[in-house]
């Protein structure tokens, strides 16, 4: 589906400019995505460690065996997965569109993370007042 966004044309003499300012955006994307990647890892094992702390300080205490925190860290690595897959194509598009000169914003691939990250920051919130409870 070809959105009905306005192409800017690429003057011929910052083209070295325009890809280089593509791959440093490129690697932004990536950082993200690694960092996305971590923060999930780190939420998946947050109620591993909340077990052990109970059970450290008072043995005798019935804990849950998983809480919510394994699955919104796993989705929080799929979704830094997909960033870097997205990142990828993204640079890809636009390495082609600055070939041809022509250069547009893909507001649907915004429109998508953004969307994404507030289903997991809505997940991680209703966790967050649950398991306080």
């Amino acid at each position: 589906m070809q959105s009905k966004e306005s192409h800017v044309a690429v003057r011929e003499d910052k083209l070295a400019a325009e890809f280089l300012a593509n791959e440093r955006t490129f690697l932004a994307w990536v950082r993200t995505s690694i960092a996305v990647i971590s923060l999930g890892f780190v939420v998946a094992k947050f109620g591993l460690w909340l077990r052990e702390l109970a059970t450290h300080f008072a043995p005798q205490a019935h804990m849950p065996r998983t809480g919510g925190s394994l699955y919104i860290g796993i989705a929080m690595m799929v979704f830094g997965g997909l960033l870097a897959i997205l990142a990828a194509r993204r640079y890809h598009v636009v390495n082609r569109a600055i070939e041809l000169g022509k250069v547009s914003a893909d507001r649907g691939l915004v429109f998508l993370v953004t969307a994404i990250v507030a289903v997991l920051s809505v997940a991680m919130t209703v966790y967050l007042v649950i398991s306080a409870a």
